[in-house]
């Protein structure tokens, strides 16, 4: 499918290749006007309206048979305030050409998820998170937002400006507007250690508490169908940086967590009784190493094996009990997991429909290698997650629905009743939006 600039026809689909759509038709504007310009054109001929990143999310989020419209025309950095300690980028620019541009000025975001692939617009606009004893998600380090509205308006916002607006458009899930430049909050560029070794479960679930209080940035991998975890504890240094070298990035970052590891998933989904033993083998493939570099090369690393995914926030003080009922779950069920389990943890913050609105929070993933049935598995682990009312990561897999979200996000009516005032007409609606958040 080609694209220009007026527009194209043609199918739409998202990376993990589980969501496609048929817009009506494809517009990539230039500017805020010519973007304004499209949602009003919209309007005018009864078209929905959606704007879409690099379609990283697993969910229909951004799918419509309206306008689509996609960001790759509105990106590079507005300005850098060096006395705020802001940057302000255009909507679709991508997360790896801010964090090299950020590095470049010697400036960098405070905390980041693990892939880089996706639009500063698409990962926050979704609640897209790393891991963090302190610091919060992407969009819990925004300090101000401009987006389009559905009267074509342009509508800037902060905690000064429009701060209702500004609470819940940073987790907007596309919802209350079309976002068209995001400022973050930026800090002079430092280095961070990470220490990644393997660990046994149950060490991991017995010490979490002590390894989260311990360290800046905990996360662990584990391993079903073993009891072993690849645990990463990511800390602020003095330096002197010592990155990992070309051949060892190479080796573990390229050809084993990439490379084998795709050959692994083809072996276990043609011969899905061979997945325990190739878990076991996989959980041991990758030795202790311990390098300190910039942040993002330390946050992020490459993700090439296709997947789908679920991922629930639960309360913190909940994960070690879920996990261990989500192990009860996987080793009763017969089911053959191929792919581990991602931990991860994220301080409290005061956005309306973040997973961790209002609560320390702890993020359980759970994936499947792209092409195999996954509903088996992410059903029985939906069950374990709801049980401790958990929260859906807005652009991963889930069944979940408006009525469940009024009972597990407090300030679920504060939204509603914001999008019933900047979209009364629903312009910004699909499927996915309707369950989520009611007609």
């Amino acid at each position: 499918m080609s694209s220009t600039a007026s527009g194209t026809y043609g199918t739409w689909r998202n990376w993990g290749g589980n969501v496609t759509a048929r817009p009506a038709r494809q517009v990539a504007p230039a500017s805020v006007e010519e973007l304004a310009a499209a949602v009003r054109r919209a309007r005018e001929d009864g078209l929905k309206v959606k704007a879409v990143g690099t379609g990283h999310s697993f969910t229909s989020i951004a799918a419509t048979d309206g306008v689509l419209i996609r960001p790759q025309l509105l990106t590079g950095i507005r300005n850098i305030d060096r006395q705020s300690m802001t940057v302000t980028v255009e909507a679709g620019t991508p997360l790896k050409r801010l964090n090299a541009a950020l590095a470049r000025e010697g400036l960098s975001l405070t905390n980041m998820g693990d892939i880089m692939e996706q639009t500063v617009s698409g990962a926050t606009s979704t609640g897209t998170h790393g891991t963090g004893r302190t610091s919060g998600s992407i969009a819990a380090q925004i300090k101000g937002l401009e987006l389009v509205t559905a009267d074509g308006s342009v509508l800037t916002c902060s905690a000064q400006e429009n701060p209702e607006v500004f609470a819940a458009a940073r987790i907007g899930l596309g919802a209350l507007g079309v976002v068209t430049a995001i400022t973050f909050a930026v800090e002079p560029l430092f280095l961070l250690t990470a220490r990644e070794e393997p660990m046994p479960l149950e060490r991991v679930l017995s010490e979490f508490d002590q390894l989260w209080a311990e360290n800046e940035h905990f996360e662990f991998y584990w391993f079903p169908h073993t009891g072993n975890t690849t645990t990463k504890r990511n800390n602020r240094s003095a330096g002197p940086p010592r990155p990992v070298g070309r051949a060892a990035a190479w080796f573990e970052d390229e050809f084993l967590s990439n490379g084998v590891f795709q050959m692994a998933q083809w072996a276990g989904r043609a011969a899905p009784a061979a997945v325990p033993a190739i878990a076991r083998i996989s959980s041991r493939a990758l030795s202790a190493r311990t390098y300190t570099d910039i942040p993002y090369k330390v946050f992020t690393s490459p993700r090439r094996v296709r997947f789908v995914e679920m991922e629930y926030a639960v309360p913190r003080a909940a994960v070690v009990e879920t996990l261990r009922e989500l192990r009860t779950v996987v080793d009763r069920s017969g089911l053959r997991i191929s792919f581990p389990v991602e931990v991860r943890t994220a301080p409290a913050d005061d956005i309306t429909l973040s997973t961790a609105s209002g609560r320390d929070s702890a993020y359980i993933a759970v994936h499947m290698f792209r092409g195999t049935p996954y509903q088996a598995y992410f059903t029985a682990a939906e069950r374990v997650f709801t049980a401790h009312e958990g929260r859906p990561h807005w652009g991963k897999v889930h069944t979940r629905d408006a009525e469940y979200f009024s009972r597990v996000y407090p300030r679920f009516g504060e939204f509603t009743a914001l999008r019933n005032r900047l979209d009364p007409d629903r312009l910004f609606q699909n499927d996915y939006l309707r369950r989520v958040l009611g007609a």
